[in-house]
């Protein structure tokens, strides 16, 4: 004990008896010396006083990339309601262009001093994007969980299957007689898209099918991404095309119809989630589920796990997707 108050108050720049008046719960100590004091503690890896602990028990930091995305309000709702079976309450974080960054939103959850923080996507999602903010979480030993694929993190990893998923869209669509298949990914850092295409590669390679350059086209992910894209892959004569998302085969099919082209008699397209109302799409979208419930459901209990201080693997916890055919399919057009 008198070691550990020697280490913090030496960190902090403060006193022992300062750092004891905090550890004990006494008055007299400013609320920002009482929140450097805390933070040296999980900085230099000492477990809190449980009275200490009970203000970090209820907060959960919530952080999605977008809201746009019908997938990621879908997800928050399942999490938040298995964190309230926990006794947690969810802070909801999204990113919009221009707003508060991902970095900026971690710093703030530090200060409500939040029991862990569970990713649905991000920066780390991308290879090429900024991932320092990380490193604050995994030095200050926040309990964090990251949905989906990305770049190597020290934190338990929750995932769809990227390469199933493309396999089962490509095998569907080879199926079907189509040669002429074109993919509409995410950037070209994007970990997940990148599964997806190394995949959908090998299993058109398996059925004697080429992958030209030309059919594979990077955009944002979202209708208008999907929708230039697909104009583009339109140019070289794609007969189908693979999507990273539904917003985005939903841009795919308005770029068919805009090129005059009917789905799916000129043009077949899948897309990626089995987000809401996808069934209920003119016409209906054929996409690949992902298993958000059993995802979202292995994610908390991770999380509560680690904040209840059992050990837990880092390693990838790979969910099966399920292909839902629908009316966005069907066999290429006859030339």
């Amino acid at each position: 004990m008198a070691g550990r108050l020697t280490e913090v108050a030496a960190k902090v720049g403060v006193s022992e008896a300062t750092v004891s008046r905090v550890l004990n719960g006494r008055p007299g100590v400013s609320e920002s010396t009482r929140e450097a004091v805390l933070t040296a503690l999980d900085v230099l890896g000492y477990e809190r006083p449980t009275k200490l602990r009970g203000d970090r028990a209820r907060l959960v930091g919530l952080i999605l990339p977008e809201l746009q995305n019908p997938i990621f309000p879908a997800f928050a709702d399942v999490v938040g309601g298995l964190l309230a079976q926990q006794g947690l309450t969810p802070v909801l974080c999204t990113q919009t262009v221009g707003g508060v960054t991902e970095a900026d939103y971690i710093e703030l959850l530090f200060q409500q001093r939040v029991s862990g923080v569970l990713f649905a996507g991000g920066l780390y999602s991308g290879l090429d994007g900024t991932h320092d903010h990380y490193g604050q979480l995994d030095e200050r030993k926040l309990p964090t969980v990251t949905v989906n694929a990305g770049a190597e993190l020290p934190f338990p990893r929750v995932s769809c299957d990227d390469a199933v998923a493309a396999e089962q869209a490509v095998n569907h669509l080879i199926s079907l007689g189509h040669t002429r298949i074109g993919f509409v990914l995410g950037p070209a850092d994007h970990v997940p898209s990148q599964r997806k295409l190394d995949a959908a590669r090998t299993t058109l390679t398996r059925a004697g099918v080429d992958t030209p350059a030309e059919l594979v086209e990077h955009a944002m992910h979202s209708l208008e991404g999907g929708h230039a894209a697909t104009t583009r892959l339109l140019r070289h004569g794609a007969t189908a095309v693979v999507c990273a998302s539904d917003p985005m085969a939903l841009g795919a099919i308005r770029a068919a119809r805009r090129a005059g082209l009917s789905v799916p008699r000129d043009l077949s397209v899948v897309g990626y989630d089995d987000s809401a109302l996808m069934n209920c799409t003119e016409p209906p979208l054929t996409t690949v589920r992902q298993p958000i419930e059993a995802m979202g459901k292995a994610a908390v209990e991770l999380l509560v796990g680690l904040i209840g201080g059992s050990a837990v693997e880092s390693d990838e916890l790979l969910f099966e997707p399920e292909l839902v055919a629908r009316g966005s399919t069907a066999p290429p057009p006859r030339s």
